[in-house]
């Protein structure tokens, strides 16, 4: 027992020095790469924007740029030396802090000379944050229940593809996200009987179903989208919804309240999510069932039908997030659309340790940089479009390598339940 302990306290300090040398590098990284270069010139992050022909008038925010990178980086090598020698109880709090002063500081230094709109990355952060929180609150129904989902990037690409034929087929785009909806329901009453009928393992499950997709929508654009462009028109884009007065509030206006009704759609689910899963004796039932299924059976609760429900309603989240990317946004449908988001979605899941609010925050942070690589590749800062586009991607493993071994999933999450 004293062994593992000294093990488990060993392993602890390992990982809060490893902490505090990437807070090093990245202060250092400021002060060596950044730094140099830029003295006398002057950044500018844009805060004005517009809606319409209407201006929404900020005052623009102007930094020195040699003396805000020397600041933020003698900051971040501060906070490193901190971690190394006193290990700060809320790790993750420090990540965001340093997490914040680079990109803070990397915005400062690709806007030297320039103009960054900041208001126009956020609002496109919360735009490329939409179909992650919906995957993300998608896993949570499921993997709440106990059954682990990782085909929600299939039932994501089947939602993109049967809301684009529909729409262009009928003219309305609501018919089109309500098949859309239907095809993740469809895909997820697969995975259900497989993984909890059949007791399939629950990642092969998972895995087929992302195949599958992925194989047949592919293989429809080719044999029936590209034959038939039609088919692939469901019209313009769902334009955004300002809320009255609301929208023409400086930054929060057009970031909070000038979006698109999903949008709008998507944070009532994850404040109803929230309340079913913590206020009612449903979402009660459900998290037993997630945590300890023979138990619940015990009690008179249906482990195998509250499994079948709770996957079914992923599955129609994840249909409407695919019917956000086709035609909520692009407005028509592309091949392997869905570009990892699916992933995204369990990796904001698994940071928000299973709970609605922190999966959404861990949503905004990927689509936050999702949106951050594509400002900066248009302004030509001088760093490779493929390694910019790297940033949503390596931002999910710094992440999760800061929540792993904290957050903490369902216990009998990806178990198989066999009724005694």
């Amino acid at each position: 027992m004293g062994q593992s302990t000294d093990t488990s306290v060993s392993s602890r300090s390992r990982k809060q020095i490893a902490f505090g040398i990437v807070f090093l590098i990245i202060g250092l990284a400021v002060l060596i790469v950044l730094a140099p270069g830029t003295a006398g010139a002057k950044s500018t992050l844009a805060l004005a924007s517009r809606r319409g022909g209407t201006d929404i008038p900020a005052p623009d925010l102007i930094f020195p740029t040699m003396t805000s990178l020397v600041v933020s980086g003698c900051i971040a090598v501060t906070l490193g030396i901190w971690q190394i020698m006193r290990p700060f109880r809320r790790i993750n709090l420090a990540l965001i802090l340093i997490a914040g002063l680079g990109l803070l500081a990397f915005l400062i230094w690709a806007s030297r000379g320039k103009s960054i709109n900041v208001t126009g990355m956020l609002v496109s952060s919360v735009v490329r944050a939409t179909p992650i929180a919906l995957a993300a609150l998608s896993g949570i129904w499921s993997e709440r229940s106990g059954v682990v989902n990782i085909g929600i990037e299939g039932m994501m690409l089947g939602g993109a593809f049967a809301s684009v034929v529909a729409a262009s087929i009928s003219g309305n785009l609501f018919m089109g996200i309500l098949v859309g909806i239907g095809a993740g329901v469809l895909l997820a009453l697969l995975h259900a009987a497989l993984s909890i009928r059949y007791r399939v393992n629950q990642i092969i499950s998972g895995t087929v179903i992302i195949i599958l997709a992925l194989g047949l929508t592919s293989y429809l654009q080719r044999a029936v989208l590209n034959l038939n462009p039609t088919l692939n028109q469901p019209g313009p884009a769902i334009s955004s919804l300002g809320i009255p007065l609301l929208w023409s509030i400086p930054v929060l206006g057009p970031v909070l309240f000038n979006q698109s009704p999903i949008i709008y759609m998507m944070v009532l689910m994850l404040a109803a999510t929230h309340i079913i899963m913590y206020y009612t004796k449903w979402g009660l039932r459900i998290r037993s069932v997630g945590e300890h299924p023979k138990a619940a059976d015990t009690l008179g609760i249906d482990v195998y039908r509250t499994r079948y429900i709770c996957l079914v309603v992923s599955g129609a989240v994840a249909g409407l997030a695919g019917s956000y990317m086709s035609i909520g946004a692009a407005g028509r449908f592309n091949e392997g659309m869905t570009a990892g988001k699916g992933f995204l979605g369990l990796a904001a899941m698994i940071f928000g340790n299973w709970n609605p609010g922190g999966a959404a925050i861990g949503s905004l942070l990927f689509g936050f940089f999702d949106s951050w690589q594509e400002k900066l590749a248009i302004l030509q800062v001088g760093v490779s479009t493929d390694l910019l586009g790297m940033a949503p991607y390596l931002a999910t493993m710094i992440v999760l390598a800061g929540v792993v071994g904290k957050a903490r999933a369902p216990a009998a999450d990806g178990e198989p339940y066999e009724k005694q």
